[in-house]
């Protein structure tokens, strides 16, 4: 898979590298304050927030998973995307974002503390620092696989220099440093996948040439479907209750809603609107996001009859880019992928950093001291972060698909937050101790299906669907455990709950900016409307 880099190609790697610790270095002179550090001193407009919130997903996990994904499972791998992401995106928008926004807390623990106690924030607080940890490091794992099998860069000398980068802007610029930077990897990625994308449609035949050698290949006709073969065989061994419940609803709220890598870019919004606004925003970048990673799946599955084999599915980017590209693209391509990985780990790492420092160190060991010092304590932690996510990249080398080891991440951490966020929001009688019972039960519950799933006692086909069952497991276990612990417990007075629960407003500051009246800056209009899209894009491939 050795590409043939030359100089143009370095070059561009180089200027990119330049670029974004400029943006570190520039971010830096607006740090003054810990809001500044953490959450980019709540200032950006939606447009760059929303960006940002994609691009923080669009990580090396997502284009090397993703591919990997659709060359295993084929057209099926959409349903990550249209089901198990758009839905939930707009529900954060329209109905939890005014609840996180308007409380000004700092981090999704930091809300479960005020909507239940102390020990719920440290229990979320604890599995979502470890959970970020592991997933930098299967960050760090996609992109040390790429850099050593193309560029020829031995695993811990790509490893170490794109971690440092990281580092750097991070502890430099803090959240702003990660957003901005977010912004142009964004385009970077783009840049990279669409002439991917098109040059290896063009080498098998179009869409029309593609389907047709899909056919032939292991994947067979059901590699070319959603929905129609999801009540007997397909490639994912998954029924439709699984893709929905599982998928749709447990796994795609359970991330979406809760996890704080994410909704931290919506905080930095400049005000409610445009918090609302972010995930929705970032939604219709979303819903075309397959063109550029489950086709090049396909691509690669049906020119390298080695893939699965010889080569692991995750290399189906890889394989394409040594066979496709010419030098100058084939250094934007290279970018797009070291872009990629930025900006993934950089929302682990910076998710990380302020959860430690607000709800771990700020919250139970090193209460009410000044800002300085706590943003002291986030760039350690940013440090430290990174630090482990290069002694967990060695985890993910296991995984031959790495989406499957990162589904079944999601299922065991955020499919219980999300049964817990769900009730807490909407039922004012929940008691303090039902969070934390029914998220730790959730948690564990999703461990035993997976430990049951591996050890052969229980037949889910396939680690995704294993994901999919493990996470609607959670979900169930974590409402019934909180309902009986509701049950014999005391719940708070209502005044402690006003603007944590749905139907207890808090009167606040009306902070509405010019122009937030007009449709297009609408959460509810746009929200329906990628809703709409979403859905008319499964009548290409039923």
């Amino acid at each position: 898979m050795r590409l043939d880099v030359n100089l143009l190609d370095y070059a561009l790697i180089a200027i990119y590298f330049a670029t974004v610790l400029g943006i570190g270095f520039a971010a830096r002179k607006a740090i003054t304050t810990r809001d500044d550090f953490f959450l980019a001193g709540r200032g950006l407009p939606a447009w760059v927030t929303g960006l940002a919130f994609v691009s923080a997903n669009l990580g090396a996990i997502e284009i090397l998973g993703m591919a990997a994904n659709g060359a295993q499972y084929g057209a099926m791998t959409v349903h990550y995307y249209w089901v198990g992401a758009i839905p939930a995106m707009v529900f954060l928008g329209v109905v939890m974002m005014p609840f996180y926004y308007r409380s000004r807390v700092r981090s999704v623990p930091e809300f479960l503390r005020r909507r239940f106690n102390p020990s719920t924030q440290l229990l979320n607080a604890l599995t979502f620092a470890t959970a970020q940890i592991l997933i930098a490091g299967v960050n760090l794992y996609a992109l040390a696989l790429v850099m050593e099998a193309l560029l020829g860069w031995p695993l811990p000398v790509s490893v170490v220099v794109s971690a440092l980068i990281v580092l750097a802007y991070i502890t430099l610029g803090g959240l702003s440093g990660a957003i901005y930077n977010e912004v142009l990897q964004f385009f970077v990625i783009l840049a990279g996948l669409i002439p991917l994308t098109v040059l290896g449609l063009i080498k098998v035949g179009g869409l029309g040439g593609l389907a047709d050698r899909v056919r032939q290949s292991a994947l067979g006709e059901g590699g070319l479907h959603t929905w129609s073969h999801t009540a007997s065989d397909n490639p994912m061994a998954a029924h439709w209750i699984g893709i929905v419940f599982g998928l749709g609803f447990v796994l795609s709220f359970g991330y979406w809603t809760t996890n704080f890598a994410e909704v931290q870019r919506a905080l930095s919004a400049r005000n409610t609107n445009a918090a609302r606004l972010t995930p929705i925003v970032a939604a219709y970048p979303k819903i075309f996001i397959p063109l550029i990673t489950v086709i090049p799946g396909l691509i690669a599955l049906v020119l390298f009859s080695d893939l699965g084999g010889k080569h692991d599915y995750n290399d189906a980017i890889p394989l394409l880019m040594a066979d496709l590209l010419p030098n100058g693209v084939l250094g934007v391509a290279v970018t797009g992928l070291l872009a990629s990985f930025m900006a993934g780990m950089a929302a682990n790492i910076s998710g990380f950093n302020t959860v430690f420092t607000n709800d771990l160190w700020g919250a139970h060991i090193a209460k009410d001291r000044d800002d300085a010092y706590y943003v002291r304590v986030g760039r350690i932690a940013t440090v430290a972060g990174v630090l482990l996510g290069v002694g967990t990249a060695f985890i993910a080398a296991g995984y031959s698909n790495i989406m499957e080891y990162l589904q079944a991440l999601f299922s065991f951490f955020n499919a219980p937050l999300f049964a817990t966020f769900l009730l807490g929001l909407f039922w004012k009688r929940m008691t303090p101790w039902a969070g934390f019972w029914g998220l730790l039960a959730g948690t564990l519950a999703a461990f035993a299906s997976y430990i049951l799933y591996k050890t052969g006692v229980l037949d889910f086909g396939t680690e995704l669907n294993a994901s999919f069952w493990g996470a609607g497991t959670a979900f169930v276990v974590d409402l019934l455990v909180s309902a009986v612990v509701t049950l014999v417990t005391t719940p708070k007075p209502a005044e402690e709950l006003r603007g944590l629960v749905y139907g207890l407003t808090v009167d606040l500051e009306d902070d509405t900016l010019s122009g937030d009246e007009r449709w297009y800056r609408s959460p509810l209009i746009l929200g329906i409307g990628a809703l709409i899209l979403a859905a008319a894009m499964y009548g290409v491939i039923i």
